[in-house]
């Protein structure tokens, strides 16, 4: 779906010149994502990543659910694929808005529904690469 579909933004809010992103530009909602997107190109743990366009829905029963991003971290030789990082400001559900929480708490159902085998899919909400590649150590 990445090769045929066209990714849309506008350069006030666009990274330019990515490496690892599977596109050549990074749109970003906010300063957090901005943040993020480039703390991902200078962190040599990941491989690969994606800000999953607004395309990409996972159905709730509240409303489609757009996820922020996919990440590839590799650590120790071993690859692991975070379908979903979820960036937000603040990690405390309270904090966000009800709706906005509750489609969060079903995407979160969604991929742990997924997460079978040998390699789960991982779905958390992140400030910051730190805070990803923090969770990785402890897993």
């Amino acid at each position: 779906m990445f090769e045929t579909e066209e990714l849309t933004g506008y350069l006030k809010n666009m990274l330019m010149d990515t490496e690892k992103s599977v596109y050549q530009h990074v749109v970003y909602d906010s300063e957090v994502e901005r943040d993020f997107a480039d703390q991902l190109e200078k962190n040599n743990a990941i491989k690969v990543y994606a800000k999953l366009p607004g395309w990409f829905k996972v159905p709730t029963p509240l409303g489609t659910y757009n996820p922020d991003w996919a990440v590839l971290v590799e650590r120790d030789g071993h690859e692991r694929l975070y379908f979903v990082v979820e960036t937000k400001s603040s990690l405390f559900t309270e904090d966000l808005r009800d709706r906005e929480g509750g489609k969060i708490e079903c995407g979160r159902a969604h991929f742990t529904a997924l997460g079978v085998g040998e390699h789960p899919v991982i779905y958390e909400k992140f400030k910051d690469v730190d805070g990803l590649l923090t969770y990785e150590v402890r897993r």
